[in-house]
């Protein structure tokens, strides 16, 4: 979803941060190589990942959908010293190609990659969580949520990505599909949770930043 004006949008990238070298390369080689290529996360995002990670200084990070690892390796940027980020997803068959990147940026003794069903491996990862992001499959979102809120410690952050859904979540609730209505009973139940405190951000596809109480 392009929010605004491409003009703008590069005006914000060129001055949001700099993009590693084994970013750009990383994001060159997903446009060229991998089939949708737009659930990159991309520069902009992946410099506020990196700010949000800065500023919690996280020694647990879970992150739900690894894609190519571009989100990956932006958020293990705030990891605090011996932190770590347990990423989960169940396409195997980028595995290589996200350890080469890992390893292209030298945090191979800060990120583990974990294949298969998100809600079973959750089980077993280590807690309390610092940060949590979410960009997997729309429809298990309020699972996911379900799932890690009570592990996050007061303070700590659960992102998710894709909360405006190209524009969908603004239909008639009478036609939307299993996604779109995944992700708008996210939205309405972050909302009503007293539990945190969430902001939906229009960034890229919609970050919605939910900071546990």
């Amino acid at each position: 979803m392009q929010i605004l004006d491409p003009a703008l949008d590069a005006y914000c990238e060129a001055h949001s941060g700099f993009e590693p070298a084994y970013l750009k390369e990383l994001a060159a080689e997903t446009r060229e190589k991998v089939a949708d290529p737009q659930m990159l996360s991309g520069h902009l995002q992946g410099r506020f990942l990196s700010l949000l990670s800065h500023l919690v200084k996280p020694g647990i990070i879970i992150e739900i959908g690894t894609y190519t690892a571009y989100s990956t390796l932006c958020l293990a940027e705030g990891l605090a010293p011996g932190g770590k980020l347990h990423t989960i997803d169940v396409n195997k068959d980028l595995n290589a190609m996200r350890e080469r990147y890992i390893r292209k940026a030298g945090m191979q003794d800060r990120i583990v990659l974990h294949s298969g069903p998100a809600l079973f491996l959750l089980k077993s990862m280590p807690a309390p969580y610092d940060l949590v992001f979410i960009d997997a499959d729309k429809k298990n979102y309020p699972n996911y949520f379900d799932r890690v809120v009570d592990k996050v410690r007061p303070g700590g952050l659960i992102i998710a990505d894709n909360l405006l859904w190209s524009g969908k979540v603004l239909g008639n609730k009478g036609t939307f599909d299993a996604d779109t209505a995944a992700l708008v009973e996210y939205a309405q139940r972050l909302h009503a949770d007293p539990r945190v405190q969430p902001v939906l951000v229009p960034l890229r596809d919609g970050l919605l930043v939910a900071r546990k109480k």
